[in-house]
């Protein structure tokens, strides 16, 4: 594992430079690259078992969603649904590991997060508001049930699952808000940051 942590933080590493002070190639290079290290070093979990190839599914669909992004802006609506599927099968994984409890502090603190950044961008999502609102449900969605996993099992696995969850439901706060409200110099920097660190803290999950 030593070696492909290595591979991935450093691949992640030169993205988030690119994206903070170039050049574009770099950023061409090294998106996707680093999310097939990923599924790399997801395929080689000494825990992986059949439901563990959600994780996998997952990581192709945010692939396939990084690539939909990079090519085309006319492909917004197909990259965000490939990012929902993405986090859908997240939430199935999530799921597969709990029983039935609810802690209710963590599903209102994410209505009202995610009540204000509908509020914020609301205006500026014009033909992609049902889609959009439908992807920051199932994100939110996705945080509830990894965050319910660690309440009620606080262990290191699922712990690594909720800060995950919970990095890209930041990335996706910044990514949507310079997007669709206004742009900061750092903002694609730390939307990469969390969203590849994100990945990584769900795929860690698998080796504990």
């Amino acid at each position: 594992m030593l070696w492909s942590f290595i591979a991935v933080c450093l691949s992640g590493w030169l993205y988030v430079d690119a994206s903070y002070r170039g050049p574009t190639w770099q950023r061409w290079v090294f998106k996707p690259l680093t999310l097939v290290l990923l599924l790399l070093l997801a395929w080689q979990a000494p825990m992986f078992n059949a439901i563990s190839y959600l994780v996998l599914a997952g990581l192709c669909a945010s692939l396939a969603g990084d690539a939909l992004t990079l090519l085309s802006r006319e492909r917004q609506l197909y990259a965000i649904g490939a990012f929902f599927l993405s986090h859908l099968l997240y939430t199935i994984w999530f799921a597969s590991q709990m029983t039935l409890s609810f802690f209710w502090p963590l599903p209102l603190a994410l209505l009202i997060i995610g009540a204000v950044l509908i509020a914020v961008i609301w205006s500026r999502l014009e033909e992609l508001r049902l889609p959009v609102c439908t992807f920051i449900a199932m994100t939110l969605v996705m945080v509830w049930l990894a965050g319910e996993l660690w309440f009620f099992r606080p262990v290191d696995t699922a712990l690594s699952s909720f800060l995950g969850a919970a990095l890209l439901l930041v990335s996706n706060i910044v990514w949507l808000g310079s997007h669709y409200r206004r742009r900061f110099r750092a903002d694609s920097a730390i939307a990469s940051a969390c969203y590849f660190a994100g990945h990584f803290l769900i795929v860690r999950a698998l080796y504990l």
